[in-house]
């Protein structure tokens, strides 16, 4: 199995973000990649935290945080070797974000993987669906925390399954009761192969409706057009930033509090200990 390479990174040194910050979150995501995600879909993959853009070793798939991007170009990219790279902008709840593009960075590198189900739509067949793990359940009534960070829920492999079946898992906090099923706040893509229209459900309102938007032509990569043409289109609400007193967000904050009490209690353990032990090997005499 080819290990993926995640590299948490910001922009330039006005993003303001302290390197502490940085490496709780990527400790954060590795601990989500590793115990929660990876063994359901069968990858192996390393996050990394980096202080400059120079500093990210040639392999490694970058997450870029950034302060003053236009929210026009966030999200998933690919660079001139077709390498793909996100871009997320630094709000209070930015570790939402940088796990929902490392899952769906890993989970579809190349923003082209399709897999075949039937349409939501009643008066299609077959079709073709985006695979974009976190968007059917993105909201953040359905995040939960690694290490006391907010992080995002995420589809499993279940979730195509071509009916509901006992026992199935469709997404890792138990939200979605049945395949391909969209979640309030979220959304899902499909192309429908006799005319080659690519249409989706979203649930930004009270029901969800179905949205069609058209042909991709002369596009790299699938994901990043969509993204690229709902954002035209105006059809979808961007919420970038939530505010502070967001009541997620005061729940993630308080179990970050719990954490770094008992991450600071056992720092002030470890010191007193290397203390005592450098005292018992000094030198007689000094």
């Amino acid at each position: 199995m080819l290990l993926a390479q995640i590299a948490l990174v910001p922009e330039d040194d006005n993003v303001g973000i302290t390197m502490s910050n940085l490496t709780r979150v990527a400790a954060a995501l590795q601990k989500q990649v590793t115990r929660d995600f990876g063994p359901i879909w069968k990858i192996d993959a390393t996050v990394d935290a980096f202080e400059r853009l120079e500093d990210v070793p040639i392999g490694y798939w970058p997450i870029v945080i950034s302060s003053t991007t236009p929210d026009g170009v966030l999200g998933f990219h690919s660079d001139e070797q077709m390498q793909p790279f996100s871009i997320v902008k630094l709000t209070p709840n930015w570790s939402l974000t940088a796990s929902h593009e490392c899952l769906e960075m890993l989970a579809d590198p190349f923003g082209n993987r399709l897999f075949p189900g039937f349409s939501l739509k009643p008066d299609q067949g077959r079709v073709s669906y985006l695979v974009e793990v976190c968007d059917p359940c993105e909201s953040v009534d359905f995040a939960y925390t690694s290490n006391g960070v907010l992080v995002s829920d995420f589809y499993t492999p279940d979730f195509f399954d071509p009916k509901e079946t006992s026992g199935a898992r469709y997404d890792f906090v138990g939200k979605i009761e049945h395949p391909r099923q969209v979640l309030e706040g979220g959304y899902i893509s499909w192309n429908e192969p006799h005319t080659d229209v690519w249409w989706q459900q979203q649930f930004f309102g009270d029901q969800p409706e179905f949205v069609k938007l058209g042909k991709l032509t002369g596009v790299r990569n699938i994901r990043e057009a969509i993204d690229r043409k709902i954002r035209e289109m105006n059809i979808r609400p961007e919420v970038v930033g939530l505010p502070k007193t967001d009541k997620y967000l005061k729940r993630a904050q308080q179990d970050w509090n719990r954490l770094e009490q008992s991450s600071s209690h056992r720092a002030e353990m470890l010191r007193g200990k290397m203390r005592e032990l450098k005292e018992e090997r000094q030198p007689a005499g000094v």
